[in-house]
């Protein structure tokens, strides 16, 4: 049981808590009360806001719209005046420029551009916004008196500086090919820089707003005109100065060459050198025109619109490269109406030309690249036919040295060498300087398979073969010819001429080597045709031995008393011998020997043969008396008989 005091205790503890309690609960309440309140309250203020914002945003945005759209008439009256302004502007361009246009573009070509800028814009403007105005047909006529004028400045320009190159620098451009030590390279200006710039600059605006294309056609004819009259000027130059010594070259080249400047013309016998110096001058012009050519594309690349570049420069360089080609031809006619004559020494002015030809084929194909196929075939075509007309003439010359008649009155009276001889061997020895070239021209007219396969051995074997036929026939001819001569010593001095002038030439040029190729034994066979002509020259002089000879000599006891009939033998042969000694050496120092070794030799060998015989027939007969007047009879000397064959072969002795 709880003590009293306790429970009262407890439960004044309690009692107190539950007032604690109630007065914290009326607390909250009374809190609550006061939010609710609160609550009331906001919301009515945020309902009054409300209700004010409604009505301020009724009154706000009306006039925010109506100041907006003020703003957006405002910005449409600035552009509407702005693009009045600028429509205004194109009605006044025809004013303002007309001046401008009239006066021209000389002197003044970027203000004149850009005027005509302008007036292309108005043209533009009202083609789109209003094509019948009157105003169109007057910015569209100035337009084209405007772009009239720039086709006639660039006319004026070109025409005004485009001048022929100089013959001098020509000359100077092409010996840089050649010459090593020549450092700075030779270019050409045809055209002043500043002008240049301005024709450059007129083409660029024909090609983008003139749209027009014939400012190329005036271009083309005009360095055409050019580049003929450079390559004109330069054969001209040549002519004059090819007889003379003028200097050829400007002194900033020619003192760096080695060699003689022009190409030594190739020789024609009995021909004048006119024709030489043709020939020179076509060489040079023929690369001259390369040079120029590879010159004026650079240039054109510069002007003409790269589309259009192959052709125009194929116009360009139409009247030139035809002239060239029509001159080459003339070449190649002049040579077939000699070759008609039967004279074939004139196809020797082709060779150098074709050699030259074929050496600039490479250039001349590179500068030609992109033209059209007509111009590219000029140069094959000439190639070839040049080919065919020097294969022909070879072999026509051939065939008239084989058949070239034996007229006795063209016949040497002395034994030397025939003119047929030296021409045909002269002819050879100038088909050597060309041997790359004519070796091509034979292989030109061959078919085989070999020939293509082995071009550079197989055309060395035809030339072989050639040179090798004319000889063959030269051989047989001169065999032919020396029949004429009455006398077979005379013909056998004659055929020794020949054939010893034949040997020596072919060693002394280098021709034997070629003959060598088909002919190995060339060289010894005319070897002993000299010999046999020598042996058979040597009989001539038996008759007058055979009087003298040791084996139909009697002998004799010395101071024998002979008979009669012995001493007229004796007297017979020294008569005989004396004789004949006279009348050979009367006739044969008429005849010729050109050569000094051979006709020393030959005079040494004959001497010996003579002289040894003499000697041994007058010691048999020294100590005979077969005569009382022996001066009558033994009339030489053995030395005098030397001297008197020493005289041999020598008109003036």
């Amino acid at each position: 049981m709880i003590p009293t005091d306790d429970a009262s205790t407890r439960k004044r503890e309690i009692e107190d808590k539950l007032r604690q309690e109630q007065e914290t609960l009326n607390f909250i309440k009374e809190s609550l009360e006061k939010s609710d309140q609160l609550t009331k309250n906001m919301v009515s203020i945020l309902s009054s806001f409300e209700s004010r914002l409604m009505q301020l945003e009724n009154s706000i945005i009306p006039v925010h719209k109506q100041t907006e759209n003020l703003q957006r008439l405002q910005d449409n009256v600035e552009k509407t005046l702005s693009c009045l302004d600028h429509v205004i502007s194109y009605y006044h361009v025809a004013k303002d420029s007309e001046r401008i246009i009239k006066e021209g573009p000389t002197g003044r070509l970027v203000e004149y551009l850009e005027c005509m800028g302008k007036i292309q814009k108005a043209v533009e403007y009202f083609q789109d916004n209003n094509p019948d105005s009157p105003e169109l047909n007057r910015v569209k006529s100035l337009f084209e008196k405007g772009k009239e004028s720039l086709e006639t400045e660039f006319r004026n320009l070109l025409t005004r500086h485009s001048k022929p190159v100089p013959p001098i620098l020509i000359l100077d451009l092409i010996s840089t090919e050649d010459e090593v030590e020549t450092q700075e390279e030779v270019t050409l200006e045809h055209l002043p820089e500043n002008v240049l710039a301005d024709i450059i600059c007129i083409s660029g605006w024909l090609v983008d707003y003139g749209r027009n294309q014939d400012f190329m056609n005036v271009y083309y004819q005009i360095r055409s005109s050019q580049l003929d009259r450079s390559l004109r000027g330069l054969k001209e130059h040549l002519r004059k100065n090819s007889s003379s010594s003028g200097v050829l070259y400007s002194p900033a080249v020619q003192n760096k060459r080695k060699d003689t400047p022009t190409k030594k013309p190739v020789k024609r016998p009995g021909k004048d050198d006119v024709l030489d110096i043709e020939i020179d001058a076509y060489i040079h012009c023929i690369s001259a025109f390369v040079k120029l050519a590879q010159s004026e594309y650079q240039l054109l690349t510069e002007i003409i619109p790269e589309h259009h570049q192959k052709k125009t420069f194929d116009s360009l360089i139409l009247e030139a490269l035809d002239n060239l080609i029509q001159e080459g031809e003339s070449i190649v006619s002049a040579a077939r109406r000699a070759i008609l004559r039967h004279d074939y020494s004139a196809v020797l002015t082709i060779f150098p030309i074709l050699r030259h030809l074929k050496i600039t084929k490479p250039d001349f194909d590179q500068v030609l690249q992109g033209t059209a196929a007509s111009t590219k075939n000029k140069l094959p075509q000439l190639i070839t036919s040049m080919e065919t007309t020097g294969a022909k003439a070879l072999e026509e010359f051939a065939d008239s040295i084989k058949n070239d008649p034996d007229k006795e009155y063209n016949m040497p009276k002395d034994g030397t060498v025939h003119e047929l001889t030296s021409n045909a061997i002269l002819f050879l020895q100038q088909l050597l300087d060309f041997k790359e070239t004519a070796g091509a021209m034979l292989t030109s007219q061959e078919s085989s398979s070999s020939a293509s396969s082995y071009s550079n051995e197989f055309s060395k074997r035809l030339l072989s073969t050639y040179i090798c036929k004319v000889l063959g026939n030269l051989q047989l001819n001169l065999l032919s010819k020396s029949k004429v001569y009455e006398d077979p010593a005379l013909s056998a001095i004659f055929l020794l001429n020949n054939y010893n002038y034949i040997l020596k030439s072919l060693e002394k040029c280098g021709l034997i080597k070629l003959v060598a190729v088909t002919q190995k034994t060339a060289e010894k066979s005319y070897q002993e045709h000299i010999q046999q002509q020598i042996q058979t020259y040597q009989r001539s002089w038996s008759k007058v031995i055979d009087y003298i000879n040791e084996k139909s000599l009697p002998a004799f006891q010395p101071g024998a008393k002979l008979k009669d009939k012995e001493r007229q033998m004796i007297k017979d042969k020294f008569k005989g011998f004396n004789d004949g000694l006279e009348e050979l050496c009367k006739i044969q120092k008429a005849w010729a020997i050109p050569d000094k070794e051979q006709r020393d030799n030959i005079r040494q060998v004959q001497k010996q043969i003579v002289t040894e015989a003499y000697n041994t027939f007058l010691q048999r007969y020294a100590t005979v008396s077969f005569t009382k007047n022996p001066e009558k009879y033994i009339k030489y000397r053995p030395e005098h008989v030397a001297e008197m064959i020493d005289k041999l072969f020598d008109t003036s002795a």
